[in-house]
């Protein structure tokens, strides 16, 4: 089944996607949103276009069975969230900026997983939506710290992040199993207090002390 710009616009827009952030925290040209099933046709046509650009970096559901599987990822936003960036203007799926492996605690961090789609890279939706993410996870989800591991040779990877102020936190061989073997990575990180982000109030997890 396939939708064009303006059926997409009208169903989401009828379904009350207007983004995590609300009128007030959105963007004029991206907004974010959770990944749903009725996402299942455009994201996986968006991969099947999009190969060349994410090999070797990255492998997103190719199929049915397997977009399916991803979903059930997200099921529980408690420990992770399955995020799409969308142009606003027609609701066109820009690419996927998930929080992964959400830990409370004294850690409140969660691990950041991303991919541009064909169609639109380049256009600099991504670097619109991580800026909206990033604030979703300091001031929604009341995280301190988000982690991205990007492989050495990823420099596209790597400019998105240092151009939100990420830091380089250190090189770890053989870090995780992508494209058929364990590939090095390197570590960068971001905090609440580095972008001057103070919640209200703590989350209820984080010990008094």
């Amino acid at each position: 089944m396939t939708h064009n710009d303006g059926d997409r616009k009208t169903t989401r827009e009828a379904a009350g996607d207007t983004g995590l952030l609300g009128p007030s925290g959105g963007h004029p040209r991206v907004i974010v949103r959770r990944m749903t099933a009725r996402d299942e046709d455009e994201f996986l046509e968006l991969v099947r276009v999009s190969a060349d650009l994410h090999h070797p970096w990255i492998s997103l559901p190719a199929t049915r069975e397997e977009f399916r599987a991803y979903l059930g990822r997200y099921d529980d936003p408690q420990s992770a969230e399955g995020l799409l960036v969308c142009v606003r203007q027609t609701g066109a799926i820009a690419g996927n900026i998930n929080i992964n492996s959400i830990i409370r605690g004294r850690f409140q961090c969660g691990s950041l997983g991303y991919a541009a789609f064909a169609p639109t890279a380049g256009q600099g939706y991504m670097s619109d939506g991580l800026g909206l993410v990033l604030r979703y996870a300091f001031e929604e989800l009341r995280l301190h710290r988000l982690e991205a591991n990007i492989q050495p040779g990823n420099h596209a990877s790597r400019r998105l992040v240092e151009r939100h102020g990420f830091r380089y936190e250190g090189y770890s061989p053989e870090m995780l199993f992508i494209d058929g073997a364990w590939r090095d990575h390197e570590r960068w990180a971001i905090t609440s207090t580095m972008m001057g982000i103070v919640p209200p109030s703590p989350h209820p997890t984080l010990p008094a002390r």
